[in-house]
């Protein structure tokens, strides 16, 4: 009962740590204040010897399901042809960039001393959750490192790239525009309960199946599949969309916990010069794509940033961009990664392995 009693206080205090955040954000006028300012000011507050800091897990989920149900809603039947007819170019481009960032990870392994199937673990830009998943089951592998340069990965996109995003570099009136959200055409009650129930029937479907991120990808599955039948949900009111970014980045702030790493001088600075070209070069794809596709530089950019595709989504809603896209470059290059990259990773330890037992003693 007296553990009870300490947790609830201590969710209470970190509720107002990040709530203070957000506000702060807000009256700063930085992007997205609802997701960067809690996840900031839970940041700083866990660093805390004397608070321990408590966000719990189904609060985030439910933030989750919130947001999937919005990216659901721009799944239309146009949306999802646009969608299947650039598979081929998002298969193209997830290989590139899966490429590059291997190409990144080789110079940090020469440069480091680290050997290379820990760093390429590290630099694969698949979820943070699932990469360190993987990382822990492989052996060989230095966990403490590879979750230290996914964490910094996280940390340079989550702050850098609102800020691209924002500034005068991204024209978000040129090119196509495509309506984001399906148009509402019922009321929010009682419409809104259809919806909930098969968001969230959808998504402990996919925990259940073990989908990557299913309290996201579970929602816009189910939301879609209603949109494209022909039913009409009703668009969120504002004040849910920043309370399910508010929900999503005070946990993440909690996640993120670098000083508990063994950071060396030399690999912090290494990982963050990767994350920095990490970004410049999806931004340099995302140029292609939008000389190749009729589309505006930020939904091109946020299609391509191998950051989380949450994340991702409540940019591509800030700025206007084209939620549908986003999200399904998003959720392949996620699947993709899920399902096609384990195996590689397998393949190139098995490799190295026996390199390793062929060396005479």
């Amino acid at each position: 009962m007296i553990n009870l009693k300490k947790k609830i206080n201590r969710f209470y205090i970190t509720l107002f740590i990040a709530s203070l955040g957000g506000i702060l954000f807000s009256l700063l006028g930085i992007p997205i204040p609802w997701l960067l300012g809690p996840m900031t000011a839970v940041l700083i507050s866990s660093k805390s010897r004397e608070f321990q800091a408590l966000w719990p897990r189904p609060i985030r989920d439910a933030g989750l399901v919130q947001l999937g149900y919005s990216i659901g809603l721009s799944l239309t039947k146009a949306a999802v042809f646009q969608i299947f007819g650039k598979l081929p170019i998002m298969l193209l481009l997830t290989i590139v960039l899966i490429a590059f960032c291997s190409g990144i990870a080789f110079f940090v392994s020469k440069l480091s001393g680290i050997d290379y199937p820990t760093v390429l673990t590290g630099s694969i830009p698949g979820g943070l959750s699932q990469i360190i998943t993987f990382a822990e089951e492989a052996k060989g592998i230095d966990l403490t490192v590879v979750t230290f340069l996914q964490v910094t990965r996280v940390i340079i996109i989550i702050f850098s790239v609102p800020f691209l995003i924002s500034s005068p570099i991204f024209d978000h009136l040129s090119g196509k525009s495509t309506p984001n959200i399906a148009e509402n055409t019922g009321l929010f009650f009682p419409d809104i309960l259809l919806f909930v129930a098969l968001c969230v029937i959808f998504a402990f479907l996919g925990k259940k199946l073990n989908i990557p991120t299913p309290f996201l990808l579970g929602p816009i599955v189910g939301t879609a599949v209603l949109t494209i039948s022909g039913f009409h949900g009703p668009e969120l009111p504002t004040f849910l969309l920043d309370l399910s970014q508010f929900m999503i980045g005070s946990y993440i702030g909690l996640m993120l916990k670098p000083d508990k790493l063994e950071n060396k001088t030399k690999i912090l600075s290494l990982a963050i010069v990767s994350g920095i070209v990490m970004v410049l070069g999806t931004l340099g794809m995302s140029m292609l794509l939008v000389h190749f596709y009729d589309i505006t530089p930020s939904t091109s950019f946020l299609s391509l940033t191998p950051g989380g595709a949450d994340q991702m989504a409540i940019l591509a809603h800030e700025v206007q961009a084209d939620l549908s896209m986003v999200a399904g470059f998003q959720l392949f290059r996620l699947l993709f990664i899920f399902f096609a990259v384990p195996p590689f990773l397998r393949w190139i330890f098995k490799k190295k392995l026996l390199k390793n037992t062929e060396k005479p003693t």
